[in-house]
């Protein structure tokens, strides 16, 4: 899993560096980077549950602001959200950023149970 860990958080830094179009590219930049510090740790089998922990809580509380738009997206019938950079509407761009939440939570969560299962 060392190489796993390592290649998430490559993955991370590479969201991170796409945030230079994003209205708020500060938040979901830096956002990106703590999440692929933390997988860069893992891969090192450096386990810091205060950061873990905190990161998972803040994911999760985070991607719940965004379900009022989720239920949008789906209302209006899932509409594209990769067919162009720029969002024409707010649920397409909050349902992006819903993903992204949902792909660090996964991440954080596979931290979480790798370690509580005891590497």
């Amino acid at each position: 899993m060392k190489i796993g860990y390592f290649i998430f958080g490559l993955l991370f830094v590479a969201f991170a560096a796409v945030q230079y179009n994003d209205p708020d590219p500060y938040i979901w930049g830096s956002y990106y980077l703590f999440i692929a510090i933390l997988c860069f740790l893992e891969a090192l089998k450096r386990y810091y549950s205060l950061l873990v922990w905190p990161a998972m809580l803040l994911t999760l509380a985070w991607a719940g602001f965004y379900l009022p738009d989720v239920r949008d997206y789906f209302q209006q019938g899932s509409p594209n959200i990769a067919g162009q950079m720029k969002a024409e509407t707010p649920y397409i761009e909050n349902m992006r950023e819903f993903l992204g939440l949902m792909i660090c939570a996964l991440v954080l969560g596979s931290i979480l149970y790798r370690n509580k299962k005891g590497k």
